[in-house]
């Protein structure tokens, strides 16, 4: 029973990306594990980007500071 947790920040991801990233992850898990797609299980956490660092910064910060 395969559980897979993917992050991404809440930028834009839509609903149709998440349906996709879920199709082929199960996909995949079935083609390289031989894995049932049935019992296979992908999770979705969409972080805030006050809550996402990188390179000793809030990505909410750095995309202000760049003006995205």
């Amino acid at each position: 029973m395969p559980y897979v947790n993917i992050k991404v920040t809440d930028l834009g991801v839509t609903r149709q990306q998440k349906a996709e990233l879920i199709a082929r992850v199960t996909q995949a898990l079935q083609d390289v594990l031989d894995k049932d797609p049935a019992s296979t299980f992908v999770v979705i956490d969409e972080v805030n980007t006050d809550n996402w660092g990188s390179g000793g910064e809030q990505v909410s910060e750095r995309r202000k500071r760049l003006g995205l």
